[in-house]
């Protein structure tokens, strides 16, 4: 069985993900959201994700960390080492999970997204600075099939949304399916009670 590779990233309406090798908000949900889709699944990031990380795996999931530099080393027995994202993605399919998730940073998200299969995005709401970005998704090529919108309130300095894409051309997929798949995984990860607002993708 064909694994399935996704894009996983919060990114702001300029496309930022960080600054200084670290995230520019703190939003629980996404947060939570990240750790509830990702998990038991492997994860493919850079280096300097690695070390974003504070140089620990992240628990309960495959990690593998792409890096042309041959001496480096994790020091860490659950961590994999790969040398390019070709060799991540097929170490990753040893796993034999359904989907492999790359987490970042810019480079190897761009470097992935004529690869992927999906991506989920949470799109934050908010022109920031920033030196990481999110390649900018060509909506000639990708579609957005499902996106639920969320307020700021006291725990989100910005509103947001969780949005999936899948490319165009690729396989059918029952959309109301992915809604329901979506909606079910942040029901789960709410940090509070919202009225959960669907909008119809593309608008």
């Amino acid at each position: 069985m064909d694994m399935i590779i996704s894009l996983i990233a919060a990114a702001s309406t300029n496309n930022v993900i960080g600054k200084d090798n670290q995230l520019v908000w703190h939003l629980p949900n996404d947060m939570k959201f990240f750790k509830n889709t990702t998990w038991g699944m492997p994860v493919i990031m850079g280096r300097k994700t690695y070390e974003a990380l504070a140089g620990e795996p992240l628990p309960g999931r495959y990690n593998f960390v792409v890096t042309r530099n041959k001496e480096w080393d994790a020091h860490n027995a659950k961590v994999t080492v790969a040398a390019d994202l070709g060799q991540a993605f097929k170490l990753a399919h040893g796993t034999d999970c359904k989907e492999c998730f790359v987490i970042g940073g810019g480079e190897i998200y761009t470097a992935a997204m004529p690869l992927a299969d999906r991506i989920y995005l949470t799109r934050v709401h908010a022109v920031v600075e920033g030196d990481a970005y999110f390649p900018v998704i060509d909506e000639k090529t990708w579609k957005m099939v499902s996106h639920l919108d969320f307020p700021a309130d006291e725990k989100h300095a910005y509103a947001y949304s969780f949005q999936v894409w899948e490319p165009k051309g690729g396989a059918a997929r029952d959309q109301h399916s992915m809604e329901r798949v979506l909606e079910r995984t942040v029901r789960n990860v709410l940090t509070d009670k919202h009225t959960i607002v669907w909008r119809k993708p593309n608008q």
